[in-house]
Formats: C-alpha cells, structure tokens, sequence
C-alpha cells in the first residue's frame, strides 16, 4: 500500500503522460548530443525516480522507477541547483573517481535543475553515456537549462489548472451550501411572518385609537414585505440549485381572482394611491394563477413604490386566442437605458439611489416566472411612463 510521498510521487510522474513535449525533449537531446540516455527524474533529499526516460543503451531504467539516491550526482544538484557536466569521466579531475560513473558505467554526463515557481526544486533532466562526448559548450548547456525551463513552464502550468479546478470546486460547494442554508431560513420564516401578519389584521379589525391604528398598519405593511422578500429569496435558491422556478398550471386557472386579491393587499399598504384597473378576460387561461399573482405583485409593487404618488398606477389584463397579456404602467423618472439592460438580473435594483426595491430580486422572478411559462416580461421607460407587461402563450404549456 502506497504512503502519502508514493502517492504524490505517483501524481507526479503520471503528469508527464500530460505533457507530450518531454518525448519530443528527449529524442532531441539524444539526437544532438550522441548521448545514447536522457530522462527527466524527480529529486527529493531521499529519493530519485524517474518521470520519463529515453533509453537507446539498455540502461534497464524506465518511467516510475528508482534509483538510490546515494548513488546519483543528482543529490548534489538537488543540494546547489547548479547544471553538472562531464565531458569525459576518466579525465575529469573532481569525478574520475566518483562512485556514480563507476556504479553505473557512463563516461558522459550533464544534469541541469528544473526549477518551479517560486524557486521550488522539482528534479533534473540529464543525459548520459558510456562513451565521452563534447558537452560543456555553451551550446549545450544553453539546450539543456532551456528544455529545464519549458518542462518547468509546462509542469507550473498543469499546477496552476488543477489549483483553479479545486478552487472551483470548493467555491461551488460553498455556494451551494450558502443557498441551501438559505432556502431552509427563508422556510423557517415562513410561518412567525406569517403569525405576525395574521396578528396585525386581527389587531385592524378591533377599534384602536390612532396611535395603535397607525402601528397595526405598519406591523401589516412590513409582514408583507418581508413574506414578499422570502418568497424571492426562496426562488432564487430553487434556481440556484437547479430546480428552477416550478409551476402547478391548470387549464382554466383563477387569474382574476388571484390578480385581484394582489391589488387588495397593496392598496391596503398604499391606501393613498390610486390604482386603475380594467379586466378583459375573454377566455379561460393556461397557467399558475399563484406564480402569476407573485409576478403581478412585484411588478405592481415595483410602480407604486416608483411611480408618482399623485398618479395612476395602471392595471389591463386581457386573454384572447390562447395568449394572456398583462401590463402595469405608472408615472415617473424615465429608467436609464443602462438600467434597463440589467433590470432583470438579479440585486438589481430600478434605482441605485433608492433602497426601497429590497434585494434587488423582484423583478428577476418575475422574468422567470414568465420564461417557466414560455413567455416574456418586458419593460418600456419614456420620460412620461414606464410600462412593464407580460406576454404568454397558454397553447405552448
């Protein structure tokens, strides 16, 4: 059983199964120097194995085997980074009588570090052979240091994608832990949102003096909100993690019903804002009443929060030959083009100026509403109004 260095050594050495270069390296190394071995060999303090060879002597030395690294010159280089070269052995006057040219037989030898981003030592490549060879020429070792460094550039390279990979990796993991985490508060806060809202419309039903009148409303007021506010936060996790925006259609769903129980409550919010509404639903729709009542009222939501509070807020909802359109129209500061472009992202918000738009969510599940249901919300903003309307086709569900 491999321990942690085996394994490592392991990934190691199958990385250059990556890096079809070294081949190409070593032929060429072996073809200009008359050197007969060449391989590329991972140096520790401990250990020397061998990441990829070019054997043409029967040195008997292949690709994820070991040589004592006692009885290399590499635990010299690996020591002071410094390229070792030998012409001829029996004439060079520090390795005549070194114990590694006579353990294994070579004459000529040249060994040059490969050196790792922030000056980490991986190993050599080197070269050798039974008989001498003229190798320190600038030449040569210029080949062998520029071989070095492409093998480096190539190892620093396949590091640097495996780190972005698990970076990745651990930042999709945090992601999705983020979201779950929060689909399960926004589930938890369903129903102490929704015992405070049920609490404040018991509270309006009693008889209060102005003061307590005025705080139930506000009690009301920000229940809603914040239930609005869940509801987008949930969706976007659903999206998020994959399940999108899900829909129950029916064939002939309750539109008007469900529209009008939106207008109910946002006029109870907005008591002092006018609201025109004209109905024309000729024919039973295709849909999810409920989704579409959550699309209205963010879009309904987002005109009386923008629009001018002594203007009409305009409602026209119609339905003929299979399509339902539904617009909402309001008075006010023209939306700049830039911010259009992006008003269905999501945390975007309509104003940067104003914070009233929440997160920045509504209108983002809003347009996904409409795309589950095959269809489409756009806006139009002039200097005298901004109309956003929505578009589907219930023959296409």
């Amino acid at each position: 059983m491999l321990d942690n260095t085996d394994t490592k050594l392991q990934a190691e050495i199958e990385i250059f199964s990556r890096i079809p270069a070294v081949d190409s390296i070593l032929e060429v190394i072996c073809r200009i120097t008359g050197m007969g071995f060449a391989a590329v060999a991972r140096v520790t303090e401990e250990r020397w194995v061998a990441c990829a060879v070019k054997d043409n002597i029967n040195f008997g030395l292949k690709a994820g085997e070991e040589l004592e690294i006692k009885t290399t010159i590499c635990q010299e280089i690996e020591k002071n980074k410094q390229t070792v070269v030998i012409d001829h052995v029996a004439t060079d006057e520090k390795y005549a009588d070194h114990h590694t040219p006579l353990l294994y037989g070579f004459q000529s030898y040249i060994s040059t570090p490969i050196t790792l981003s922030g000056n980490r030592f991986f190993g050599t490549l080197c070269a050798i052979d039974p008989n001498p060879a003229v190798l320190n020429t600038q030449e040569t070792i210029g080949m062998f240091k520029l071989f070095a460094d492409l093998i480096a550039f190539h190892l620093n390279a396949i590091e640097q994608i495996e780190l972005s990979a698990t970076n990745l990796l651990e930042e999709q993991h945090t992601s999705e832990l983020r979201e779950q985490f929060i689909a399960i508060l926004g589930h938890d806060l369903r129903n102490p949102v929704g015992a405070i809202r049920n609490s404040a419309q018991l509270l309006l039903r009693m008889p209060l003096d102005d003061r307590a009148l005025r705080l139930a409303n506000i009690i009301q007021d920000s229940s809603f909100r914040i239930t609005g506010l869940i509801e987008n936060v949930l969706d976007f996790a659903r999206g998020r993690l994959g399940e999108g925006i899900t829909l129950n259609l029916t064939e002939n769903a309750p539109i008007e019903s469900a529209l009008a129980q939106v207008i109910t409550e946002l006029k109870a919010i907005w008591p002092n804002r006018s609201i025109d509404i004209e109905f024309k639903l000729r024919e039973p729709v295709k849909c999810d009443a409920v989704r579409i009542a959550q699309l209205f009222s963010n879009i309904l939501g987002n005109a009386l929060t923008y629009g001018k509070a002594d203007e009409p807020v305009t409602v026209k909802v119609t339905s003929h030959n299979g399509e339902l359109e539904l617009s909402v129209s309001n008075c006010g500061e023209k939306i700049p083009d830039a911010k259009i472009a992006r008003l269905f992202q999501p945390f975007s918000r309509g104003s940067e100026e104003n914070s009233k738009d929440g997160l920045g969510l509504g209108l983002y599940i809003a347009s996904e509403i409409a795309r589950a249901h095959h269809g489409k919300l756009n806006v139009v903003s002039t200097d005298e109004q901004t109309c956003f309307t929505l578009r589907i086709d219930s023959r296409s569900l």
